[in-house]
């Protein structure tokens, strides 16, 4: 047998949740909330307030608006469960075109598969081939509302392919559509006395929408709504040397499990009425939900810290730190990345160090990433 069934259950939670965990918060699709390129990843994970990159559909589609070509095109890949099986990645593929100086669009595709799997009641059953998969196809429009403001919306059709045929049931994906709102802010350079500098904020409301359901008429399953804030300065020395410091923060706008009947546990019945929570009020009692009061809620945000050293735009280091409360999902890890840049090409590379006592999914992950600006070019000052 080439993996058993239960490695795509430890695949949909194993980003979130482990067995000491009660109230942990899980989500239906958490691929959409692994980094999906190697610069992003390269600074723990964080993307939100950054410069402007191709991949900016997954983190901040505003800063389309400030792109400095006319267009782009990038493509990479992210091995997942390296370790255990060699089939499993996460794909990602983005598109940008400036319409003028103030606005822009941007196609994106992420597609997640969790390889080959051979099904079998008995040893001697002849096996079934599975292949289960997630994907999110999505747009965005963005547009400066003054030189140093911009905002984006974002629309995402998202398809979770997990449930398997097995002679009483249709093997049907389920489906949802989701939005994003997003604003960023870059200011202009700024001259200080021994260098100058640009101020950079950005803020994203991802993933708002209905629930996922797999059955009809079953238990509804949140999509991972999430807020992510974030601010960035850049040193720039001179016109060949440039350092970005940047920071951000994230919190999962979804309800905290919880004992509704307190009866000390939570049980299947907690569950289904956990579930019942229509996504739009879970929103708002995300921010107020948490069984123990506001240090919980401080607990369900997960930082990040990254760098990013620029030489003369053609050769890039970075490295970065992300946290998350032990009790929330315990991931803790180090990354470290790079870039090259020739002409109009670009690839990434990016690495990750767990720190955590729990496995991470991408310890000891090389990812990559590659890009393609072309066209006119746009000073954004």
């Amino acid at each position: 047998m080439k993996k058993l069934l239960i490695l795509v259950v430890f695949l949909i939670v194993a980003p979130r949740i482990s067995a000491q965990q009660e109230r942990a918060i899980t989500t239906a699709v958490p691929f959409l909330t692994i980094a999906a390129d190697a610069r992003a990843s390269g600074m723990g994970d964080m993307g939100v307030a950054t410069s402007f990159d191709a991949y900016s559909q997954q983190w901040n589609p505003a800063k389309y608006a400030f792109a400095t070509q006319k267009m782009g095109v990038g493509v990479s890949y992210t091995p997942y469960l390296e370790t255990i099986v060699n089939d499993v990645s996460l794909l990602n593929a983005t598109f940008y075109n400036k319409l003028n100086d103030r606005s822009a669009f941007a196609f994106g595709l992420r597609y997640f598969g969790l390889g080959e799997i051979e099904l079998r009641q008995t040893i001697d059953q002849e096996a079934t081939l599975v292949k289960p998969n997630e994907f999110a196809l999505d747009g965005s429009y963005s547009l400066k509302l003054s030189q140093s403001f911009s905002m984006a919306v974002a629309g995402r059709f998202i398809s979770s392919n997990l449930r398997f045929q097995d002679g009483t049931q249709d093997s049907q994906a389920a489906n949802a559509f989701a939005v994003d709102v997003a604003g960023f802010y870059r200011s202009p350079e700024i001259a200080y006395s021994n260098f100058d500098g640009r101020w950079r904020l950005g803020f994203n409301i991802s993933n708002i929408g209905g629930s996922l359901q797999y059955d009809e008429g079953g238990q509804q399953n949140f999509l991972p709504t999430n807020l992510k804030v974030g601010t960035g300065f850049d040193f720039i020395f001179d016109q060949d040397n440039v350092l970005a410091i940047n920071t951000e923060f994230n919190k999962l706008l979804v309800p905290t499990p919880r004992d509704f009947n307190g009866d000390g546990q939570i049980t299947s019945e907690d569950n289904d009425e956990y579930h019942n929570i229509s996504f739009f009020s879970g929103i708002f009692e995300s921010f107020g939900d948490a069984p123990d009061g506001f240090s919980e809620e401080l607990k369900e945000i997960t930082w990040a810290l990254g760098t990013e050293y620029r030489f003369r735009e053609a050769f890039m280091l970075r490295g970065g730190y992300f946290n998350e409360s032990a009790e929330k999902g315990a991931r803790k890890y180090f990354t470290l990345g790079a870039g090259f840049k020739y002409k109009s090409a670009q690839i990434d590379l990016s690495y990750l160090f767990s720190t955590s006592q729990v496995k991470n999914p991408l310890e000891n992950t090389l990812r990559f990433s590659l890009t393609f600006n072309f066209g006119e070019e746009f000073l954004n000052d």
